[in-house]
This record gives C-alpha cells, sequence and structure tokens, in this order.
C-alpha cells in the first residue's frame, strides 16, 4: 500500500467550484476510502495499493464523473513531495518572496516550461527533479509574475499544477502521517 499525494490543477477559479467534503465524499466512493483533503486549493492524500499512474487516471475520471469538468492531476508518492521540498533551495517564508514549486505529470511539458522560463528576465527558477521547478514570485505579485503568467498558458495547463513551498510541507506532513497510520482516517 503506497500513499500519495494528488493535487488538482484549476479547481475553485475560473467557474470550477468544488467543496473539499464533496471532493473527498467522491473521492472515497470511487475506492480510496481513507482521502484526506487539504486547504481549499484540491490537495489531497490518499493510499493505494496501485501506482501513481493508476492512481492519477482513476482520480481524473472520478473528479470527471462527479463533478463534470476535465479534470487533471498530478500524482506524487509521499517520499517523492518529501524529497522536493528538501530539494528546494529557497526558504518557505520569506517577507519579500514567495516560493513556488510546478509540478509536473509530464516532464516533457516541464522541460519546454523550464526552458520557456530561463529566457525570461529576471526569472529565478530551479528544476528541482524531472516532475519538479521551483520559482520565486515578489510578494504581493505572483499573478503578476512574469513565469505565472508564462505557466498559466493553455499549453501547460493539462500537465502541470502549482503550489507554494507552505501547502507542499503541508501535504508532506500529511501524507506521512497517513503512511504512518497505515491508511486509517
Amino acid at each position: 500500500m503506497g500513499s500519495y499525494a494528488v493535487f488538482l490543477r484549476g479547481i475553485n477559479v475560473g467557474g470550477i467550484n468544488i467543496k473539499m467534503a464533496d471532493l473527498r465524499e467522491a473521492l472515497t466512493g470511487c475506492g480510496f476510502a481513507d482521502a484526506k483533503t487539504l486547504l481549499a486549493s484540491g490537495n489531497v492524500v490518499l493510499t493505494s495499493s496501485r501506482d501513481a499512474r493508476a492512481v492519477k487516471r482513476e482520480c481524473e475520471d472520478c473528479l470527471r464523473a462527479a463533478f463534470g469538468y476535465e479534470a487533471w492531476v498530478v500524482v506524487l508518492d509521499a517520499s517523492r513531495v518529501a524529497a522536493l521540498v528538501d530539494a528546494c533551495p529557497w526558504p518557505a517564508d520569506d517577507k519579500s518572496t514567495h516560493t513556488y514549486i510546478t509540478l509536473s505529470s509530464d516532464t516533457k511539458v516541464l522541460d519546454h516550461l523550464d526552458a520557456a522560463g530561463a529566457a525570461l528576465e529576471g526569472n529565478q527558477q530551479q528544476r528541482l527533479a524531472p516532475e519538479a521547478l521551483a520559482w520565486l514570485a515578489p510578494a504581493g505579485g505572483t499573478l503578476d509574475s512574469p513565469f505565472s503568467k508564462l505557466s498559466a498558458k493553455a499549453k501547460f495547463k493539462s500537465a502541470t499544477t502549482t503550489r507554494n513551498l507552505r501547502t507542499l510541507i503541508k501535504v508532506r506532513d500529511a501524507a506521512a502521517a497517513l503512511e504512518a497510520s497505515g491508511g486509517q482516517r
């Protein structure tokens, strides 16, 4: 049984509103009995005997059926989330900048985003792993930052999602707790 983090793309923005209780209920109904949601931005931890690719496919199918939208998720093994948090060179809390990590289910898409981001003047980014790219944005200006605008383009939508480092730390800790409990709620 593996412990996974599931990161939903694009919910509770752009007209796709899903209450976390409804999300948990849908995933539980699809066989993920111990699914636990974190925050209101589409972060889930759960256990499964399936591999990450199968969990991704099943979660997307479940969300499409339950909520009627084109659902995309990135699924990472709990230990991978911990490794990405550890690999990030920037702090989780800084008064002048915020640290973000863009996660991808398609490394070729992230390769393209990495190259395009590297060409942006003044952008600070670092590839943490094939599926993760860390970057900085000024405090209070994340959505206006050039990298944020770049990563929001439609060509990246189905394969990427971004979380701040503080959120990834919370997801890491919740996934570790779920794993330690043996998947019991």
